[in-house]
């Protein structure tokens, strides 16, 4: 399912934000070339450059009115991340819907992100802890008004707070462009969720920011895997088949 081009300004910015502060030291949100990036995985994300689709430098620069330097640097930041792939002589491409990558980042996100979240009950500022909150702030308008886009975004400013309040900068570099990835799904396969499946998934994001603000690991650990929709059991299972291997 497509969703139509994001208008809401609200929305973008969102995304933006959470663009900004991949946890990148060399990428400060001030410069040119982190700029260029956020603007191109945004229309990423949200299918405005589609799945298979080639992408010209010339064209991008005039597109996003940026320097071809900057371009290419975007576009090597997203290769690294597996949103497009560059090829020598045949240029660069927008990297296809991936089931089986969905499905590993999956696996690697139920085991990851259930830690991120007990680490940040224990290490998380007052202002982090407030941040992870807020993410949801307008969830309940961006639901009943069916805006997407809005709620991808809320959702992205969510798990990299939680990554960032981890303190730990391996685990936030891992888990937010697994983020990326997973955004660019929910754009074109939530399209048949009710207002109440919405409110009861915001509701649930919300428990965590709640939990992790009270300094309780394993009960951030416990609700992030709800959101995950992780059974501890399945988390052990990919333990002992990681440990097989």
């Amino acid at each position: 399912m497509s969703i139509a081009p994001v208008q809401d300004a609200r929305a973008r910015m969102l995304v933006l934000d959470v663009c900004s502060s991949s946890g990148l030291e060399d990428w400060s949100p001030d410069l040119q070339k982190a700029k260029v990036y956020e603007r191109i995985l945004l229309d990423l994300i949200l299918g405005e450059l589609a799945p298979g689709a080639r992408l010209d430098e010339q064209s991008l620069a005039a597109r996003y009115d940026a320097g071809l330097a900057g371009v290419r640097d975007a576009l090597g930041r997203l290769a690294l991340e597996g949103l497009v792939i560059r090829r020598a002589r045949s240029g660069t491409l927008v990297a296809p819907l991936d089931l089986v990558e969905l499905r590993q980042g999956y696996e690697a996100r139920a085991l990851i992100e259930p830690h991120c979240a007990g680490l940040a009950a224990r290490h998380a500022s007052k202002a982090e802890a407030e941040a992870i909150l807020d993410a949801f702030a307008d969830g309940e308008t961006a639901a009943r008004e069916r805006d997407l886009p809005a709620l991808v975004a809320m959702d992205q400013r969510f798990h990299a707070a939680v990554a960032r309040a981890s303190q730990n900068l391996a685990l936030a570099r891992i888990l937010i462009p697994l983020q990326h990835k997973a955004a660019r799904f929910w754009v074109f396969s939530f399209g048949g969720a009710t207002e109440a499946e919405l409110l009861a998934d915001i509701e649930e994001h919300r428990q965590v920011a709640r939990v992790i603000a009270t300094g309780d690991v394993e009960g951030s650990r416990a609700a992030m895997m709800r959101v995950l929709n992780v059974t501890p059991e399945a988390v052990q299972r990919s333990n002992l088949a990681t440990s097989s291997t």
